[in-house]
């Protein structure tokens, strides 16, 4: 057992056990509602749509959570104006933006010859360098977020299912939608620190997803899926651990198997 509880005795691997369990836990629950209406597309846009806020953070020596923050909102205010005022499909304004954004991002680093290391850092995170604030933020979010989507379960109930009897019944799809997007913004930003904007969006899906194999129930989605989350966090740090692989993408593979896991598991036990 030493291979497993050695690792775990450092503190660095405490903070980084801790930080990727809370940041799992807020995406199991958030990206539920991610799989069942379909956002994935929505979802991994706004993670690569960070980018040029972070570049333009860590060159201005800000806070690199205050530029995550400001990309992800405009990128999702901008999806909504996109689509309303050119008249293009939801999914169209998305890649419009998502493309748009990433190239962005990637000219003003191209601007900086020194920004190779703080490239991959914020491509792919650095789980192992989770801070007590950074706790504390994942901490809050999970809290405010978790009671968000609880408080707004039955117009998202509705929306996801019949978003005409939402209208019907006075829900304001559209509004409900709008939470639904901001809610996905809140978690991709507040999960950037431990897995990066390339790998957050694994997070969001993947337990969901293997969570679904197995139940159809939201709530019981939400719980399976923050379970399979943590795990998947434990997994990938022990692999980078004794493997000598990066945090994050460790994290990221090890969600992604979970699923093809889940997969095979479901084709040979009957429901």
């Amino acid at each position: 057992m030493a291979w497993l509880i050695d690792p775990l005795l450092l503190p660095f691997m405490q903070r980084a056990l801790l930080g990727g369990v809370l940041a799992a836990v807020t995406c199991a629950v958030v990206g539920t509602w991610v799989v069942v209406r379909g956002l994935a597309f929505l979802g991994e846009a706004l993670a690569h749509g960070m980018l040029p806020g972070v570049a333009v953070a860590v060159l201005a020596g800000w806070p690199p959570l205050v530029g995550v923050a400001v990309s992800a909102g405009l990128m999702s205010a901008g999806v909504g104006a996109v689509s309303r005022r050119a008249g293009l499909s939801h999914d169209t304004a998305i890649g419009l933006l998502f493309v748009g954004m990433l190239s962005l991002g990637v000219a003003i680093v191209s601007r900086s010859r020194s920004f190779a290391t703080d490239v991959t850092a914020i491509l792919f995170g650095d789980v192992l360098a989770i801070r007590s604030a950074d706790l504390l933020l994942l901490a809050v979010a999970l809290v405010v977020l978790v009671g968000a989507t609880a408080l707004l379960h039955r117009p998202f109930v509705a929306l996801a299912f019949d978003p005409r009897t939402a209208a019907t019944l006075g829900l304001r799809p559209r509004a409900a939608h709008v939470a639904m997007v901001l809610l996905v913004t809140a978690a991709v930003v507040t999960s950037y620190q431990a897995l990066g904007t390339l790998l957050v969006v694994a997070l969001l899906l993947a337990p969901a997803a293997a969570a679904r194999q197995w139940t159809d129930r939201l709530p019981s989605t939400m719980a399976l899926g923050a379970l399979f989350g943590a795990a998947a966090v434990l997994a990938g740090l022990l692999l980078s651990w004794h493997a000598g692989t990066a945090g994050g993408a460790s994290i990221a593979f090890s969600a992604v198997g979970l699923v093809a896991l889940s997969v095979a598991a479901r084709a040979v036990v009957p429901r």
